[in-house]
């Protein structure tokens, strides 16, 4: 079973910067695609960052730029660094990973940007 833990969300104002991470435990980490998501209060969950076991990586309009997906396969974990933070992007930030064409999310971490 694949586990997904997130952390390092938090409470910053507006401008500053956040690092989260994301520990998943199974050998086959480094054969996947990961993700990060989020969803803020009343609104669907989206796509922020996605990363290939290549490095290929992807991002949202809303985040280019501004956040980093990456990942280090010898310790099971991806990272998200966010720079430059919004009060929009205020949401529950989840990890996510697709292992052979199966679906596995975390729990998530909150990140509150204040004006």
């Amino acid at each position: 079973q694949v586990q997904l833990v997130e952390s390092g969300g938090g409470l910053v104002q507006a401008g500053g910067s956040l690092r989260l991470s994301c520990a998943g435990s199974g050998s086959i980490f480094s054969r996947n695609v990961m993700g990060w998501y989020r969803q803020a209060p009343g609104k669907q969950r989206e796509l922020v960052a996605v990363i290939t076991s290549g490095g290929y990586t992807n991002y949202a309009d809303s985040v280019k730029g501004r956040f980093t997906i990456g990942r280090d396969n010898a310790k099971n974990t991806a990272y998200l660094q966010m720079n430059s933070l919004k009060p929009e992007d205020t949401a529950v930030y989840y990890c996510h990973a697709t292992i052979n064409g199966m679906n596995y999310w975390g729990k998530g971490t909150l990140v509150t940007v204040s004006s």
